[in-house]
């Protein structure tokens, strides 16, 4: 087990419906990453926030797979983040985890975005995913799923050490992203990364970034603001531990059982 956890992220502009330019420009900053453990990437790194996964989604075996698989071995660093994928019944907004060995997991969205029609275009996760990294459990989300803490709540019994948001969250809506990226830190006990993206995308939606990692006791200790970025921050997992003994709030968390939308009690 590593007691510290070593991850870069890119708050970046995205080219619009682009995946080769996406795929050139990200590969340009990654390459200017060093001794990182994990390296994480915004929602639909390859698009933008796009409902035209027809044309632009790809199989679990395309150029974007191929893509995070070099890159993960030559970095020898995990690399994540979340892209539009085909799947047999339909289509996906997936986060993909890729590891030095290519091995690859992933997590389907769960909780779509209704307000701009994300569910007229994509099918919906139904799993809670964990993955672990040199001995840290890392839960995953995307985006709009920040807004169900249920979804997000941490387990006393098997607890997680960091959550994952990758973001696509407009700039209009910047002080609620804020507000509940320290609310997922603070009643998870839990270090919590959210990255965002900045720039304009296709639909003239503007994204102001505010990319930030936050302490199991709600102290930010990152925050990149309305500018592309490559950032790089460590986890201590001394801090984490202190904070769950110092206050064992878990031990006191209400049990909650996901049911699906559609399931019948």
């Amino acid at each position: 087990m590593k007691m510290n956890l070593n991850i870069a992220f890119l708050q970046t502009d995205l080219v619009w419906q682009d995946p080769d330019q996406n795929r050139k420009i990200i590969k340009q900053k990654i390459e200017q990453i060093h001794n990182a453990d994990l390296i994480v990437l915004p929602e639909m790194f390859t698009t933008g926030f796009s409902m035209a996964p027809i044309d632009y989604a790809e199989s679990m075996d395309g150029k974007t797979i191929d893509w995070m698989r070099s890159l993960a071995s030559k970095k020898q660093a995990v690399i994540t983040g979340s892209m539009m994928v085909k799947i047999l019944s339909g289509y996906v907004n997936r986060l993909l985890w890729v590891t030095p060995d290519e091995k690859i997991l992933f997590y389907d969205k769960c909780h779509l975005f209704t307000f701009s029609g994300e569910h007229q275009h994509y099918l919906p996760g139904r799993q809670q995913v964990r993955f672990e990294l040199d001995g840290w459990r890392i839960a995953p989300y995307i985006c709009f799923d920040l807004r169900f803490p249920v979804w997000s709540r941490n387990k006393a019994e098997e607890p997680y050490d960091l959550a994952l948001y990758v973001a696509n969250w407009p700039a209009r809506r910047s002080l609620q992203w804020q507000a509940l990226l320290k609310a997922r830190a603070i009643e998870n006990q839990s270090y919590v990364l959210g990255v965002n993206r900045v720039g304009v995308d296709g639909n003239d939606i503007l994204y102001l970034g505010d990319s930030q990692l936050i302490s199991p006791l709600g102290d930010v200790f990152i925050h990149v603001r309305e500018i592309e970025q490559v950032a790089q921050v460590c986890l201590n997992k001394d801090v984490l531990n202190e904070v769950r003994e110092q206050f064992p709030f878990l031990q006191e968390a209400d049990a909650f059982r996901y049911l699906p939308k559609d399931a019948h009690v």
